[in-house]
C-alpha cells in the first residue's frame, strides 16, 4: 500500500509549526490588547452560505460535497464568512462585536511553490458600527500586530467608494455592471499590467475611459501628494479618505500612504479597502482587507456594517524568515542520564520533579550506556545534562555537566530545581 497525500496537502513538521504557533501568539496577544474576542468559526459551512458572499460558481474552487445526509456542505475558504454569518445569526449580541480568529482554510487552488491547498489564516472583524472609526481600528491593529512581530511593512489604503465616484462623475458610466468591470479590470493591472488589461476589456469598457482609470491607480503617496496629481477634492469619498487618514495619523499609524489602485477585487467591498506589503519583497500583499457592509446586508442585516481585515500566516512566516527575525527558539532543555540501570529509577524521579517545576526535561527512554545518553543529550542541544551516578545519589548530589563548555560540578538533589532554573536563565 502506497501511503500518499491527497495533492496539495503536507505535513507541518514541528520547525514550521513553530513559526505559526509564534505568528498565533503576537496575534493573540494583539487581540487582547484591543479587546478583540478570540473565537474559531465552523470549519464546515453550508455552501448556500458561501454562495451568498461569492456567488455559485465558488463551488469550483474550494472543497465542497454532498454528507450523508444529502446536505450541500464545503470547508471554509475563509475566516470572514464564518464569522460575520455568526453575528448575524446573533440577534442577541450588544453591538459592535470585535471578533479575532486564527485557524486553517482550504481552498482547491493549483498547487505551486510554498502555495498549498490547507493553509492558515488570521483574521480581524468589527461588526455594528458604519464609521470610519472601525475602519481605522482595524487598521490600528494591524499595525500594532507587525510591529509585535518586528516586520516592518507598509499599509496602502484606499476607497472603492472615491473610486467608483471617479467612475461615475469624471468618466461618466453610470451603469451598475460596466463600474464593476472597471473595478475588476484596474485590479488586474498589477499581475497582468496595463496593455493586457486594456485589451482584455476592450469590447467591455472604452479604451480611453478605462486608461484614465489605471492612470488614477497608478496614484500613491500623501495625501498632499495625492490631492497634486488627481482631481479629486469635489468628491465624497475623497473626505472620507483624508478624514481616515487624519484618524491614523492621531492613532500613530505612521507606515500608512494612499494608493489609488487598491480596489480588492471582491464585489462585496463597500468602503476602505487597504493592503499590506513587505517593502522590500516583491511579493503579494501580505494582508487584505477594507469595509464589506453589503455582505452582511447580503445575509439579512443590513442594519450591521461591517469591516475587517485577514492575513495569510504562512507567507508572513517566510517574510519573517527572510528578515532574520523569526523567533522560534525552545526554553532551553535539561537532559537526566543514568549512569547504571540502578539508578534508572532515581533518573526517572528526577526527571518528573523538574517537569512539575517547569523544567524542560528529556531522558533515556531505551536504557542505552552513559556514553550513549550523553550523545543523545548533545544531538538534542540541550543545555545542561543531569548525571545520576550510584556514588553521587549515596551522598544526595548529582553531576551537572555544561553542555555548552563540558564543564562538570557535583549539586546537592534537594536544591537542584533553584541550581537548574539559574544555570538556564545564564
Amino acid at each position: 500500500m502506497k501511503l500518499e497525500l491527497p495533492r496539495g496537502m503536507r505535513d507541518l513538521d514541528g520547525q514550521e509549526l513553530a513559526g505559526i504557533n509564534y505568528v498565533r501568539e503576537r496575534f493573540i496577544e494583539t487581540a487582547r490588547l484591543f479587546n478583540f474576542q478570540v473565537m474559531e468559526p465552523s470549519p464546515l459551512e453550508m455552501l448556500a452560505t458561501l454562495e451568498a458572499k461569492s456567488g455559485s460558481g465558488i463551488a469550483n474552487e474550494i472543497y465542497s460535497f454532498t454528507d450523508k445526509g444529502q446536505r450541500n456542505v464545503a470547508l471554509r475558504f475563509d475566516l470572514t464568512i464564518g464569522l460575520t454569518r455568526y453575528v448575524v445569526a446573533r440577534r442577541d449580541l450588544k453591538m459592535p462585536v470585535k471578533l479575532a480568529a486564527f485557524a486553517g482554510v482550504w481552498r482547491y487552488d493549483e498547487p505551486q511553490a510554498g502555495r498549498y491547498r490547507y493553509f492558515h489564516q488570521w483574521d480581524v472583524e468589527v461588526y455594528g458600527p458604519f464609521s470610519q472609526e472601525s475602519d481605522a481600528e482595524v487598521i490600528e491593529f494591524v499595525h500594532s500586530f507587525f510591529k509585535r512581530l518586528g516586520l516592518p511593512v507598509s499599509i496602502e489604503v484606499n476607497n472603492r467608494q472615491l473610486v467608483e465616484q471617479f467612475i461615475r462623475s469624471k468618466l461618466g458610466i453610470s451603469d451598475e455592471g460596466k463600474v464593476l468591470e472597471m473595478f475588476r479590470a484596474v485590479d488586474k493591472v498589477p499581475k497582468k499590467g496595463p496593455q493586457a488589461v486594456l485589451q482584455e476589456y476592450k469590447d467591455i469598457v472604452e479604451p480611453a475611459k478605462l486608461q484614465a482609470l489605471i492612470d488614477l491607480s497608478k496614484v500613491k503617496g500623501s495625501v498632499d501628494d495625492v490631492k497634486s496629481r488627481a482631481d479629486l477634492g469635489d468628491l465624497e469619498g475623497w473626505k472620507a479618505i483624508v478624514s481616515l487618514m487624519d484618524s491614523l495619523k492621531a492613532r500613530q499609524v505612521d507606515n500608512v500612504t494612499l494608493n489609488l489602485g487598491i480596489v480588492r477585487g471582491l464585489d462585496y467591498y463597500s468602503g476602505m479597502v487597504f493592503e499590506v506589503f513587505d517593502p522590500s519583497s516583491e511579493g503579494g500583499a501580505l494582508v487584505g482587507g477594507g469595509r464589506y457592509d453589503s455582505l452582511t446586508n447580503a445575509f439579512g442585516r443590513k442594519e450591521i456594517g461591517a469591516t475587517g481585515a485577514a492575513g495569510g500566516i504562512e507567507r508572513i512566516v517566510i517574510a519573517l524568515q527572510k528578515h532574520g527575525i523569526l523567533k522560534t527558539a525552545q526554553k532551553p532543555m535539561v537532559y537526566v542520564a543514568s549512569a547504571t540501570d540502578d539508578t534508572r529509577s532515581k533518573a526517572f524521579e528526577i526527571v518528573s520533579v523538574l517537569r512539575s517545576s517547569g523544567i524542560a526535561s528529556d531522558y533515556d527512554i531505551l536504557g542505552r550506556a552513559l556514553r550513549k545518553q550523553l550523545d543523545d543529550a548533545s544531538a538534542k542541544g540541550v543545555a545542561v545534562t543531569v548525571i545520576v551516578a550510584a556514588a553521587e545519589i549515596a551522598e544526595g548530589q548529582v553531576i551537572l555537566r555544561s553542555m555548552k563548555d563540558g564543564s562538570e560540578a557535583k549539586h546537592p538533589v534537594g536544591s537542584l530545581v533553584q541550581a537548574l532554573q539559574e544555570m538556564l536563565k545564564a
